[in-house]
């Protein structure tokens, strides 16, 4: 939950930088429960109406799903996106690359093949390695950085 959090909050519209594999997943594993979630409450409201032949008597269960799933997807598509661009930023590609998305058949297969190669180690022209800052600053947090030796000095 921390990772979608991250995207949502803090990356939401985050074009530029880098994202991890485990930041891209984890994103996609949450989003995939929640879609889950809402077909699941899709059908109980469906079920405890009744009427599951004829939708157009629950006209008001419709506009209630209907807006529901329209409004998560919509709060959705851009911090995807921007998501997909980071993790690509973060195998060294660019942004550019995700309109490969668009080619019929094979081109989300090849943005799934770019989602889970690893980044590349260090800094690239799109920022640090998301991995090391990340290591560096859970560090720092508990303390467990390397004090550098202390210099002697001679009197």
């Amino acid at each position: 939950m921390k990772w979608y959090l991250k995207v949502m909050l803090e990356n939401y519209a985050n074009f530029s930088g880098r994202a991890r594999r485990t930041e891209y997943w984890m994103f996609a594993l949450f989003f995939f429960i929640v879609c889950m979630a809402l077909l699941f409450l899709t059908v109980i409201l469906y079920a405890a109406m009744g009427d599951t032949v004829n939708y157009t008597s629950n006209e008001w269960v419709n506009n209630v799903i209907a807006g529901l799933w329209i409004l998560f997807f919509a709060a959705h598509i851009l911090p995807g996106f921007a998501l997909t661009i980071r993790r690509l930023h973060d195998i060294g590609k660019s942004g550019w690359w995700y309109l490969v998305a668009f080619i019929p058949y094979i081109g989300n297969l090849i943005i799934f093949i770019f989602s889970v190669m690893p980044g590349q180690e260090g800094e690239n022209i799109w920022g640090p390695d998301p991995k090391i800052s990340e290591t560096s600053t859970k560090q720092k947090v508990t303390g467990l950085v390397e004090e550098s030796p202390k210099e002697e000095v001679n009197n």
